[in-house]
């Protein structure tokens, strides 16, 4: 069929969500209220989703009760041989030259537990002392003697931290160290293992945004890692590793910064939007290691298991497809009391049973609160489940939602405050909750684990205690929601063009007798309509330019029932070709949460501008300007506006000249570049 182009201003459209029960709207009681729009789908469920890491100096990795507690946890993914030991580990001996190997943590073994978890392996290739022909090998072992069927494969650990930006922790032993040679290495590597077997997965590994060493450009290279990385790698790789471990002082600390994960993932997307064009859709974004990193302590007390559920799951909210704990089992560090509870300063979930100063942790494989944190996590969804869109309208309140693969729809509710219990009123869009109490499971202080709580909540309302989470599954009302819809979710959409004020979407037909397509844009636990059609793609017109939009497209049946959403898409509007001014941004230096910019202002027009101002928004709220050069600079919140300096006030008319100025900047968090820039009222041209 025929697309339909819409023709409706943006500033115009209606704020719409797809009809909904509203249980909590006329008796509300509660300090907070938390909004789930189940027509925003966030994502799907990856059966990898969950995972841990595991290491061959564990002598307790591949006990038979880890394998349980794994299982009952959720895990689906085990990563292996174990961080920077990976970059020292041979496999076809089990050896790990100038470190410690456990008896029992041979592959085989490893394999073993894996199997007996239910989960699927991540392995990491040597890359610090191996080769491409070893890991090969490894890849035939694996796949065609032993036909264990491993999908994902890392090519080193953190090799950004070989000593080429100064910190040298890893090993490597390229007597060239610099990411041009290790994205050569990459390659080579990709080739080997794929010539012995097609269908594996291979991952580079990037530097996060907005944490060291990102932005640093290291003497003699071009670029900083991600940039030099991807720019030779990005259509040989099947997916990239990031590690986040976020430097707080506190497990209070660590909750709150998780605010910073989603721009961190954007960015981390948009340079593979950069790089790999239309191949980045099928790129993944695999968290392989992440912990609080908390300097206060909080690594095994309540806090941690708070963070552990609440960074994991926004980081698959935020497109990655598998979050691995750091660490399985690690031992004791520093004593510290948080909230009346024993923190052992221990990176694992579960407990070694070591000591530090005469206290020791409890006995072996005793659950830390990460490990509670992850089961709550197990308890939201299952595999295949899609992620919807969820907010709650106080700070010391988060959510997360799911609907379930039969129609039902869970919801998590975090209770950040360590001493006070929070009412929390719930309301839906695009859900209708049947009558009845929902299932309720709770980790607050007190319980054994995550507990059922049946008749402590209702769809409308529910009590959280301090430091808590809670998960409600609700059935749907009989006859509505998805489930009863007689359709199927649309394909993934794509953009097949995007100018400055518009995007043309396509995506592939649903299942079932459809009557129409509807785009929805995701704004926070709200949905915008944009516009429909009666075909497979439609054109959004009046868009702002450098605009980024999240959208799900749903198809609606002739009985009027919505299907569930299908995968976003995000994208960003371009700046006008055609444009009487260009603006060049580029950072020249970062150290990871500061940098420097330059920028370049012409007047491509017919007349001259004698005396300039020029506007811009910052993508994040953590970026900041602090001193300038050749220009005035000033912010109030997001919004950046500078006038010209003493000697670049006039810009000839024909790019006659150029006022060059340039910043020092601040970034708490990730650091996109402005995607939109007026000069005198005209939204000029971005250069890249």
């Amino acid at each position: 069929m025929a697309s339909m182009a819409l023709a409706v201003a943006a500033a115009a459209l209606p704020l719409s969500t797809p009809a909904s029960a509203d249980p909590a709207a006329t008796d509300a009681t509660g300090d907070t209220t938390v909004t789930v729009d189940a027509s925003a789908g966030l994502g799907t469920v990856d059966p990898a989703a969950l995972g841990a890491n595991t290491a061959i100096w564990d002598g307790y990795m591949n006990d038979p009760e880890v394998a349980s507690l794994y299982r009952a946890a959720g895990i689906g993914s085990l990563r292996y041989p174990g961080g920077s030991y990976a970059d020292i580990y041979h496999w076809v001996d089990n050896t790990a030259p100038g470190g410690y190997v456990a008896p029992g943590t041979d592959f085989d073994a490893f394999m073993g537990t894996v199997r007996a978890s239910g989960a699927q392996p991540i392995l990491i290739a040597n890359y610090g002392s191996g080769t491409p022909k070893e890991a090969a090998d490894w890849v035939r072992y694996a796949n065609v003697t032993k036909e264990y069927g491993a999908k994902y494969w890392e090519i080193g650990n953190e090799i950004y931290g070989n000593g080429v930006y100064g910190s040298g922790w890893e090993n490597d032993t390229h007597a060239d160290k610099s990411p041009n040679q290790y994205a050569r290495e990459v390659k080579a590597y990709a080739a080997a293992m794929k010539a012995v077997d097609p269908t594996v997965r291979i991952g580079a590994v990037l530097t996060m945004p907005g944490n060291w060493p990102d932005g640093v450009v290291a003497a003699g290279d071009t670029a900083d890692w991600n940039h030099t990385v991807l720019a030779a790698v990005a259509r040989d790789t099947d997916f990239v590793s990031v590690h986040w471990y976020p430097n707080t002082s506190s497990g209070d600390q660590s909750l709150a910064v998780v605010r910073q994960l989603p721009g961190e993932l954007r960015e981390v997307r948009s340079l593979l939007d950069r790089y790999a064009g239309a191949d980045s859709a099928r790129i993944g974004i695999a968290m392989t290691e992440a912990n609080s990193n908390a300097g206060g302590g909080a690594f095994t007390s309540r806090p941690n298991g708070l963070f552990a559920a609440e960074a994991m799951m926004t980081a698959l909210e935020n497109g990655v497809f598998t979050v691995d704990w750091w660490d399985t089992h690690n031992g004791a560090g520093a004593i510290s009391t948080v909230n009346g509870e024993t923190d052992h300063g221990d990176m694992g979930m579960l407990s070694n049973g070591s000591c530090t100063g005469g206290v020791c942790e409890p006995a072996v494989n005793t659950p830390f609160a990460p490990y509670y944190g992850i089961k709550t996590l197990g308890a939201l969804s299952d595999p295949g489940d899609t992620m919807v869109a969820s907010g709650a309208s106080g700070p010391e309140v988060s959510s997360h939602a799911v609907l379930r693969a039969g129609g039902d729809l869970s919801v998590l509710l975090l209770n950040k405050s360590a001493g006070a219990a929070h009412t929390v009123d719930l309301r839906y869009a695009g859900f209708t909750p049947a009558s009845g109490a929902p299932d309720v499971q709770r980790w607050a202080p007190g319980d054994d684990g995550p507990v059922d709580a049946p008749g402590t909540a209702t769809a409308a309302s529910a009590t959280l205690a301090p430091y808590s989470l809670t998960v409600l599954t609700m059935h749907p009302k009989s006859g509505t929601g998805s489930s009863a819809a007689t359709v199927g979710a649309p394909g993934a959409p794509r953009t097949t063009a995007v100018a400055a004020d518009s995007a043309t979407l396509s995506w592939p037909a649903a299942t079932g007798p459809v009557d129409r397509y509807e785009v929805y844009e995701q704004l926070g636990a709200r949905s915008q309509l944009l516009g429909s059609s009666t075909g497979t793609s439609v054109t959004i017109p009046n868009l702002p330019a450098g605009s980024r939009h999240a959208v799900n497209v749903l198809a609606r049946d002739q009985a009027g029932r919505l299907s569930r959403p299908s995968v976003p898409l995000t994208f960003t509007t371009g700046t006008p070709g055609g444009s009487t001014c260009t603006v060049s941004y580029r950072v020249t230096s970062g150290w990871g949460n500061g940098f420097v910019s330059d920028l370049v202002v012409s007047n491509v027009g017919p007349a001259a501008a004698d005396g300039w101002t020029l506007t811009f928004d910052w993508p994040s709220a953590g970026q900041s300007v602090s001193s300038a050069w050749n220009a005035n600079v000033t912010s109030q919140g997001q919004r950046v506006h500078v006038t010209n300096g003493e000697d670049n006030g006039r810009l000839a008319p024909n790019g006659g000249n150029s006022a060059t100025f340039g910043f020092v900047g601040g970034n708490d968090g990730a650091n996109p570049s402005p995607t939109a820039f007026t000069l005198n009222g005209t939204v000029c041209r971005t250069i890249s």
